[in-house]
C-alpha cells in the first residue's frame, strides 16, 4: 500500500524543481512512499495564510515571518522535538546568515532552512565592465537608462527596510514605531529617487521579471533583487548574469539587504509525520543540499553547499561572490501579527514610490499599521 503525501512549493524553478527531484529519489529509496508536489505563485507565496495551506498540504514551503503565527496557532509541526540535536546542530552550524535561525522562535524550530537568499546585485557582464560601488555610482548608471529595480510593494518594502539600517536605525526597535518619521521620510525620498530614474515598468517587477528583464537586455545592472542562482548557469537563460554583493553607502558601510529564502515545513494536520520528517531531513541534509538540490535547480540553505567549489563552479561563483551579503542580511521580525503588517505596508510604500509628494502622511500610516499589528 501506497503512502502519499502532498506539499506546496512555489512557481519557478528554483523552487518547485528540487522538491520533484527530491520526492522522486525519495520514492526510489522508499518505493512505498509517494509525494506530489504542487506550486503557487511568488506572489501567493508572499500572501497565502499558512493555516489555509496547512489544511490542505503535509509539506509546505514556507517564508520565516510565518514562524510567529505558527507559535501561537496549532499549525506546524515543531522539527526540534522530531529530529536528533546532531542533526539540528549541524543544521545551525553551516547556516547561511540568519537562515536556521530565521525558523526557530518561541523556543521551537517551525521549518528546515532549505533555501537562502537574499537581495544581491546582478548585471550582464557583456555590457557592463565595471559595477557601480557606491549609491552616488549607482543613480549615475540608473540616470543612464542602464538600471532595472524590482519595486512592487513587497520587495519596495523589503528594500525601504534596507535604506533605514543604511540610515542608521535598523527598523522595529519598539512596540510604538517601524521607524522614526526622519529616517523612515529619507528611506523613501533614497528609493524613490532611484526607482524615479528606472524605468517606470520597475514598479510592476518583482525579481524575477527583472532577472529575466536583464536577460534580455532591457537593462545592464540590478543593484538589489533577491538572488537567483539559475540566472548565474550558463543556458538557463538568453545571456547568464554576474552576481555580486550590494553597494556601499555614502558612509563607506555596505547596504544590509533584508533576508529571504525558504523553509520546508510540516503541517499538524499530516498523518505520517514520521515519513515527512524522513524526507525534510534528507532534504535539508548537507549532502543533497550541494548536489540532487542545487543540479535540479534549487539555491540550498546549507552552507556547505554555498562553499561548494563544484557547486560554485557550475553558477559561475553565484554564493562565493554573494555570501558576505547573505551572512549581514537583516532579519525581518516574525512576531504574530508581523504578516498583516508586511501585506498592508507594501502597498504604501510603493504609493509613495509611484506618486511621490509629502513623504510624512505615508510614514505615518505605517507606523500607525505597525502599532495595530502589534496590538491587536
Amino acid at each position: 500500500m501506497t503512502t502519499t503525501l502532498r506539499g506546496i512549493a512555489w512557481n519557478h524553478t528554483r523552487g518547485y524543481l528540487p522538491m520533484v527531484a527530491t520526492a522522486q529519489r525519495f520514492q526510489e529509496l522508499h518505493p512505498d512512499v509517494e509525494i506530489i508536489w504542487e506550486k503557487r505563485s511568488l506572489q501567493a507565496f508572499a500572501d497565502q495564510p499558512i493555516q489555509v495551506l496547512a489544511q490542505t498540504f503535509d509539506l509546505l514551503v514556507i517564508d520565516h515571518p510565518f514562524v510567529g503565527y505558527a507559535a501561537a496557532h496549532p499549525v506546524l509541526v515543531a522539527l526540534d522535538q522530531h529530529l536528533d540535536q546532531a542533526y539540528l546542530a549541524d543544521q545551525a552550524a553551516h547556516s547561511v546568515g540568519a537562515s536556521y535561525p530565521s525558523y526557530w522562535y518561541d523556543d521551537h524550530l517551525w521549518a528546515l532552512p532549505i533555501d537562502a537568499a537574499t537581495p544581491v546585485s546582478a548585471w550582464r557582464a557583456d555590457l557592463l565592465s565595471t559595477p557601480p560601488q557606491n549609491w552616488q555610482e549607482l543613480l549615475v548608471l540608473a540616470r543612464q537608462g542602464h538600471v532595472a529595480v524590482p519595486a512592487i510593494p513587497i520587495d519596495s518594502l523589503m528594500n525601504m527596510y534596507m535604506l533605514c539600517i543604511a540610515l542608521g536605525e535598523e527598523p522595529f526597535q519598539t512596540t510604538e514605531m517601524m521607524v522614526s518619521e526622519g529616517i523612515g521620510a529619507q528611506a523613501l525620498m533614497h528609493l524613490r529617487e532611484l526607482v524615479s530614474a528606472c524605468d517606470p515598468i520597475c514598479l510592476t517587477r518583482n525579481p524575477i521579471a527583472t532577472y529575466e528583464a536583464l536577460a534580455r537586455g532591457d537593462a545592464a545592472y540590478c543593484p538589489f533583487a533577491y538572488g537567483y542562482t539559475n540566472y548565474a548557469r550558463p543556458t538557463y537563460a538568453a545571456h547568464t548574469l554576474t552576481f555580486g554583493n550590494l553597494v556601499h553607502w555614502d558612509d563607506g558601510r555596505q547596504l544590509r539587504s533584508t533576508l529571504g529564502g525558504t523553509g520546508l515545513a510540516i503541517s499538524q494536520q499530516c498523518q505520517h509525520i514520521d515519513i515527512a520528517v524522513a524526507y525534510a531531513r534528507m532534504v535539508a541534509d548537507p549532502i543533497c543540499q550541494a548536489n540532487l538540490y542545487f543540479t535540479s535547480g534549487g539555491q540550498p540553505g546549507h552552507r556547505g553547499a554555498w562553499e561548494s567549489p563544484a557547486a560554485n563552479q557550475q553558477c559561475n561563483d553565484f554564493f562565493l561572490d554573494t555570501l558576505h551579503t547573505l551572512d549581514t542580511a537583516y532579519l525581518r521580525p516574525r512576531y504574530n501579527g508581523y504578516l498583516h503588517f508586511q501585506d498592508e505596508a507594501g502597498p504604501i510604500v510603493h504609493a509613495y514610490l509611484r506618486h511621490g509628494g509629502d513623504v510624512t502622511p505615508y510614514v505615518q500610516q505605517i507606523n500607525a499599521l505597525y502599532r495595530t499589528s502589534r496590538h491587536a
